[in-house]
């Protein structure tokens, strides 16, 4: 089988050729000498005055980041960034501060060598809007499960097209619903289609077994960067992340030990150590120690509450208890939504969930891997302390909450309405689904009627794990009118048409 390794990856690939980041005059050397940028730029976590960006050197070296309104760099500003080592894998990110609001801006990043001052490789650029300060119309898309169940980059198949489709729709940014990477989804150079063609998966070192040690981890991020339409959508469109379970292991929580042969290391919690310092590394998020949820605020029309539904996450198990103390989120991070939700001044407030709030997801025969419990009449284990946030945000007049979200790997929308549900005072809310980007297809799931879901949409495949070339990868896209304030839907398909959209009306003042 051949297999490539990491660190001799993209080398030759980096394009451009301007001297100085700030216009002087080139240094000269050999080319060996200069640090090159290995996995193009990215950005993210757009905020009215901030952005973070990211990129990746060859070895050790100074990022530099010159950054500007015009795509010519005049009147540009430079900014000194972090130097990059082995101990980050040669990652580095950097927040831009003080941008301006609600602007198209271009950004180039370059690496100066440690060795030799002043000794520059070539540049890399990017572009990114920041959040707007006032109402104008927001565009943006969201899916999720990147590379998973043995279906990697086969460039005769399009490769990640998803990625190439979302960025022709000129979104303001991505949200990622998590399952960037399949840590535990080892790659085989080929696969036989049902129909006998061929699948030809790239593979690398790091993706021949499931990942363990850090490098390994590090390599799952490294080998998405891998394919073109990836690199030049992460180049343009900035990403709101956030994690799911395949970043680790298939349906992990805190203290899991693994009964899995393929596993030397059986012990979730160092798994997930070595994992959340490569997701770090190589996600282009503020770093931060601990649960990853934060809130997005872009413009007056919408908030974005970033859920992390694993650092807090009990046991999976039948979930029977009614002990408000358990659940996904943990009570700090829940109190911290209850409060969000009751403070945003924001049109919409989209709830970001990893994990479907009424779609059943089993892990095996008895436990319950998300929210829903599958079990009829009042809500029990995880359900009830999603029952506490809804009821907490209609007892104070919250309107414009809709929950987006991945994971189950096909596309579906659900209305929920406590007129059907085994619970009453709640706010009427939309869930909509959108995934895999390039993953096996799955579905549909069962519906838990304990939130009294309906199905409007969904787009599954016949049978279990289709591959991308057969179509049921799924993006959504989210347009916010600025006049009127309405919320529409798109569930796109992989080469961008919109199968099911629906307008939501923006809530009464």
């Amino acid at each position: 089988m051949t297999s490539i390794s990491r660190r001799n990856l993209l080398r030759a690939g980096v394009a451009g050729g301007v001297a100085g980041l700030a216009g002087g005059a080139p240094a000269f050397s050999s080319a060996g000498h200069r640090p090159v940028l290995t996995h193009g730029v990215q950005s993210g976590d757009p905020l009215g005055n901030s952005a973070v960006v990211w990129s990746r050197a060859d070895r050790p070296g100074r990022l530099w980041v010159q950054v500007s309104r015009r795509p010519d760099f005049r009147g540009s500003r430079v900014l000194r960034g972090p130097v990059v080592t082995p101990g980050s894998d040669f990652t580095g990110k950097l927040t831009l501060r003080g941008l301006p609001a609600g602007e198209q801006l271009y950004y180039r990043v370059r690496a100066e060598s440690l060795e030799r001052p002043g000794l520059f490789g070539a540049p890399v650029g990017g572009s990114l809007r920041t959040a707007p300060d006032r109402r104008r119309d927001v565009r943006f898309v969201w899916t999720g499960d990147v590379v998973g169940q043995g279906w990697g980059i086969d460039p005769a198949y399009g490769g990640l097209k998803l990625f190439e489709s979302m960025r022709r729709r000129r979104p303001d940014f991505l949200l990622h619903s998590g399952d960037t990477v399949y840590a535990d989804g080892p790659l085989t150079e080929t696969v036989t289609l049902p129909d006998g063609r061929i699948w030809r998966n790239l593979v690398t070192e790091e993706k021949l077994k499931v990942a363990e040690t850090l490098t390994e981890y590090r390599g799952q991020y490294a080998y998405n960067l891998l394919d073109p339409a990836y690199r030049a959508f992460a180049a343009e469109v900035p990403q709101i992340n956030q994690w799911d379970d395949h970043e680790v292991t298939n349906n992990w929580y805190p203290g899991e030990i693994l009964d899995d042969a393929r596993y030397t290391e059986k012990r979730v919690d160092v798994l997930a150590e070595r994992a959340r310092q490569a997701y770090h590394e190589w996600v282009p998020t503020p770093f931060r120690e601990g649960p990853v949820h934060r809130k997005i605020s872009y413009g007056p029309l919408l908030d974005i509450f970033v859920l992390d539904m694993r650092t807090f996450k009990d046991a999976n198990d039948g979930n029977t208890y009614a002990d408000p103390a358990r659940g996904l989120l943990g009570r700090e991070q829940r109190q911290w939504l209850i409060r969000g939700l009751r403070e945003s001044k924001a049109t919409w407030k989209v709830i970001a969930n990893d994990l479907p709030i009424g779609l059943v997801v089993p892990d095996g025969a008895a436990a319950q891997e998300g929210v829903a419990q599958g079990d009829p009449g009042a809500p029990k284990g995880r359900e009830l302390e999603f029952a506490q946030v809804l009821q907490s945000a209609h007892r104070h007049g919250v309107t414009g909450i809709v929950f987006l979200t991945a994971d189950v790997h096909y596309t579906q929308a659900n209305h929920y309405d406590p007129a059907r549900a085994a619970i009453q005072d709640f706010t009427p809310f939309w869930e909509f689904v959108s995934g895999p980007a390039h993953a096996g297809a799955f579905g549909p799931n069962a519906l838990d009627g304990t939130f009294g879901p309906r199905t409007a949409f969904v787009n599954a495949p016949p049978v279990a794990n289709t591959s991308p070339a057969d179509g049921f990868q799924h993006f959504g896209e989210v347009e916010i009118d600025a006049e009127t304030r309405a919320f529409t839907v798109h569930l796109r398909d992989r080469a961008g048409a919109s199968l099911w959209s629906t307008t939501l009306a923006a809530p009464r003042r």
